[in-house]
């Protein structure tokens, strides 16, 4: 049972609780390590490391973007220029963003390397890694951050994954919105090189179809909440338009190089050893269940983005099209 906070320094005190679990590597309730924490859509792509900082006399009114080199980091850096509001973009390395928009390189490795001063608002995607996540939200409220943005993940809402970051955003005291996508289109991105040289896709469970869903219509969702008050207290499950398995995408990126790309089906151990080298081995088997064994929810379709954007998302096709050159 989730207790509920009914004051400020409850929900305060809750969140210092969170920082010291999470600092000595417990996953609060789920005795899963902290530091061990991914999401499903975050593999290979994933540049966000951070942690709180005092002021350095920013410019007011801006909103952060942790993890902005990342696949939905930069679409977002993107969504928010064309708005017109101030951003800064954080990631742990050097990198080129859009003029006006200012970058803040961090470390989560650097404690005190986030500024968060006179930002309105903060968009949190959670490392591949430990960080203090409490110790980010007391900052960004003690700094008058108003409104906080999480990326979290489909296998929140599922029970495959630890609600401890969506606790500690709604413990926080400051207006929040949840963001709980299922895998990306991105993550094909892991075929590229295979596709280009042997034009081949690898790849497990071969027919089990998953809803994925575009990246950019993740980062479009978050700035809309970013942006819009009227997504406070919500928790968006966001989804691609239709279920798609591997095999089906192997065709469609087939179909937009105009060349046959062959499918070879891995099995469950043949892909085990592959995401054991990036991912720890209790993330690797939760994803290849997700991928493997999908429950009915996993599977279904939510119409949450177009509820925000007034939009459907976006089908796999138009992702591979705007991104082809990686697999030519």
């Amino acid at each position: 049972m989730v207790q509920r906070l009914n004051n400020v320094d409850d929900r305060r005190d809750r969140a210092r609780q969170l920082g010291r679990d999470l600092a000595g590597g417990r996953g609060v309730d789920h005795g899963i390590p902290f530091c061990r924490y991914f999401l499903l859509g975050t593999y290979y792509h994933h540049d966000s490391n951070v942690a709180a900082q005092s002021p350095k006399n920013w410019s007011s009114e801006v909103i952060v973007i942790t993890g902005a080199t990342g696949n939905i980091g930069r679409s977002l850096v993107q969504a928010l220029v064309t708005a017109g509001e101030p951003a800064t973009a954080v990631s742990r390395k050097e990198a080129a963003f859009p003029a006006g928009v200012r970058h803040q390189r961090t470390d989560f490795t650097e404690p005190g390397s986030l500024d968060l001063t006179g930002a309105k608002a903060l968009f949190l995607v959670p490392p591949g890694g430990w960080y203090d996540a409490a110790g980010i939200l007391e900052a960004a409220r003690a700094n008058g951050v108003r409104r906080v943005v999480l990326v979290s993940s489909q296998g929140v809402g599922t029970k495959r994954h630890p609600a401890i970051l969506e606790q500690a955003v709604q413990d926080s005291g400051l207006e929040w919105t949840v963001l709980r996508p299922s895998g990306f289109h991105s993550n094909t991105f892991a075929w590229s090189q295979s596709v280009r040289e042997q034009r081949l896709v690898e790849a497990p469970f071969g027919d089990i179809s998953l809803p994925a869903i575009d990246p950019g219509d993740i980062a479009d969702v978050a700035a809309t909440a970013l942006c819009d008050p009227g997504h406070a207290g919500k928790t968006w499950e966001l989804t691609g338009p239709a279920p798609i398995s591997p095999r089906q995408q192997s065709q469609v990126i087939a179909a937009a190089l105009g060349e046959p790309v062959r499918f070879a089906e891995l099995s469950r151990e043949e892909a085990r050893v592959r995401l054991l080298r990036f991912m720890p081995e209790h993330v690797a088997d939760s994803t290849l269940g997700i991928l493997g064994s999908p429950t009915a929810a996993e599977q279904q379709v939510s119409a949450d983005v177009e509820r925000v954007l007034g939009r459907p998302a976006r089908p796999y096709a138009d992702w591979v099209a705007r991104n082809i050159a990686a697999f030519r």
